[in-house]
């Protein structure tokens, strides 16, 4: 048999009414009383149905997250993050892969499973202004990723320019002076590869470095061989840095591979920063430095601006929030202790 809400307030000689605001995590109940409570609850191994408590909201209990790619390990963390955030107000997140194709970021963001969603988190890479402009789905939207849309949903992102710029003045900081960017893009000047570019440009040139532009490795994606790719171009070209700023922590560990097999030894002969801070540069025969987004705070940050919207509670001009970052120094700028 179900244990039901009138079997715990029985065993814990409380109302029902106090059972339910002890269960959906009302402030207004005592700790005395939520500790005998929540006895009660464990002894009788009571599980609440959320299923019904989202109907009566007229809600299904679930939220979408729509990443550019699942296999990437910045993506995987974050989704692991706004699944716990989402887990702390009972709701269920659904994951959709969009491969960072706007055909199919323009179909997740129109709604097409909006009768089973209560909102939707989008992380786009391809998604243009015009593409929602026209949105007729009411499902509340929230966007991530450092692209501007000044549209009426809201955005949460990190400052890229600054955290580039924080990358790059930690390897001046060593000694650094030929610092190369791997991670350009031709496309618009909006987006996190550019706008890392241009950190890493005006850090340079506040410190008085060249910036030339043998010095920045254009990409055709974030992965690994990405990364190997670019380094190996500019090696060949005979362009030498003494230190390679990458757009992420892929592209990182593939410039280290190469620089390996060319015989150049990280950080003594070229020192290498990424970005993301994934699990996965923890772990290598050199430990990579790395800018670390605050992924727990940006997933706090979208699951509740979805509640602000369901609660009825959301700005109509949309807010730009901003989640903190720090730079983790490891040992592709320090060497070993």
């Amino acid at each position: 048999m179900r244990v039901s809400l009138k079997d715990v307030a029985e065993r814990a000689g409380v109302s029902i009414k106090t059972v339910s605001n002890v269960v959906n995590k009302y402030q207004h109940v005592t700790p005395a009383m939520r500790a005998r409570v929540q006895e009660a609850i464990d002894e009788l191994g009571y599980r609440p149905n959320l299923t019904a408590r989202h109907l009566r909201k007229g809600r299904t209990g679930i939220i979408a997250l729509a990443v550019p790619e699942l296999g990437n390990p910045y993506f995987a963390e974050l989704a692991g993050a706004v699944i716990d955030a989402a887990a702390e107000h009972d709701f269920t997140v659904l994951l959709d892969h969009t491969r960072g194709e706007r055909e199919q970021e323009v179909l997740v963001s129109q709604g097409f499973r909006a009768r089973v969603i209560d909102g939707l988190i989008l992380s786009p890479l391809e998604l243009e202004s015009d593409d929602l402009l026209g949105r007729e789905d009411d499902v509340p939207l929230v966007l991530l990723g450092e692209r501007q849309y000044n549209l009426p949903y809201d955005h949460i992102a990190i400052d890229n320019v600054a955290a580039a710029r924080t990358a790059v003045r930690h390897l001046i900081g060593r000694g650094r002076s030929r610092i190369a960017y791997l991670g350009a893009r031709t496309d618009s000047a909006n987006r996190p590869a550019n706008l890392r570019l241009q950190g890493w440009r005006e850090e340079l040139t506040q410190a008085g470095i060249a910036a030339p532009d043998n010095l920045v490795g254009p990409v055709g994606g974030w992965n690994r061989w990405d990364g190997a790719k670019a380094m190996a171009r500019m090696l060949d070209a005979g362009v030498r840095p003494d230190a390679v700023f990458a757009y992420n922590d892929l592209v990182a560990i593939g410039a280290m591979r190469v620089l390996h097999e060319r015989g150049l030894r990280v950080p003594w002969d070229v020192a290498v920063v990424g970005f993301d801070d994934i699990a996965e540069g923890q772990f290598g025969a050199v430990t990579l430095t790395t800018v670390s987004p605050d992924k727990q705070a940006i997933a706090r940050l979208a699951v509740a601006s979805l509640l602000r919207s369901l609660e009825g509670e959301a700005e109509p001009e949309g807010r730009e929030l901003t989640a903190e970052f720090r730079l983790v120094e490891r040992e592709s700028t320090l060497g070993r202790r």
